[in-house]
């Protein structure tokens, strides 16, 4: 299962406009902020499938019946260029945990490369939903490396996959090796450059939020 935000015209194609554009994402506030104004609507949109169950709730007047969750996901993030879009997913599951992984390309000689999960940092995972953030979506190996890694950990109940900007190869990849995640992503684009850059995409996203790595 796929969602794609930008297949329905909404405010959101706003923020994802601006985020690609050259010129408006090197203001790295209104960069992240556009980030964390996705990642709620991709929050609330996802919300939509889960379980919910009904709650009385006591208000000064009477009492009213209301549809709340079932279950309280938790979040993760592989960091650093996902922390925005994480964020935005905190503005509504505002009560839920989160995982942090450091993850990263460990490129050989011959342009090729890896993916090293260095270091995870998470709640019990066990029979609970987990919805992974990360801006970009290129080739998926980070994500299904990510997603691996804790699966033989933990016995996940549910496994949602969230990014603003997708691949067609990397989208591929992932089910492939992860049939049972739903994705959730603002958009798809169908190419990448040799070193596995999303196009048109918006470049680093990492860089762009936060500033040139050395």
């Amino acid at each position: 299962m796929i969602f794609v935000l930008n297949k329905t015209d909404t405010i959101a194609n706003q923020f994802l406009a601006e985020l690609r554009d050259a010129v408006i994402q090197q203001d790295k506030e209104r960069f992240r902020r556009n980030q964390e104004r996705l990642g709620a609507i991709l929050a609330y949109e996802l919300s939509k499938s889960l379980q919910y169950e009904t709650k009385e709730i006591q208000t000064p007047l009477g009492t009213a019946s209301v549809n709340v969750p079932a279950d309280e996901p938790v979040l993760g993030v592989i960091l650093r260029a996902g922390l925005p879009f994480h964020n935005g997913f905190m503005q509504f599951f505002d009560r839920s945990s989160s995982a942090f992984i450091t993850a990263y390309r460990k490129v050989k000689r011959n342009g090729s490369f890896l993916i090293q999960v260095d270091h995870i940092a998470t709640p019990n995972l066990d029979d609970k939903i987990f919805i992974l953030c990360d801006t970009m979506l290129a080739t998926g190996q980070s994500i299904v490396s990510v997603c691996k890694e804790l699966m033989a950990q933990y016995k996940i109940k549910e496994l949602h996959i969230a990014a603003v900007i997708a691949s067609t190869e990397g989208v591929a990849h992932v089910k492939a090796n992860l049939p049972k995640a739903k994705i959730w992503v603002c958009a798809v684009d169908d190419e990448m450059t040799s070193k596995a850059y999303i196009v048109p995409g918006l470049g680093d996203a990492g860089d762009l939020a936060f500033g040139e790595k050395v």
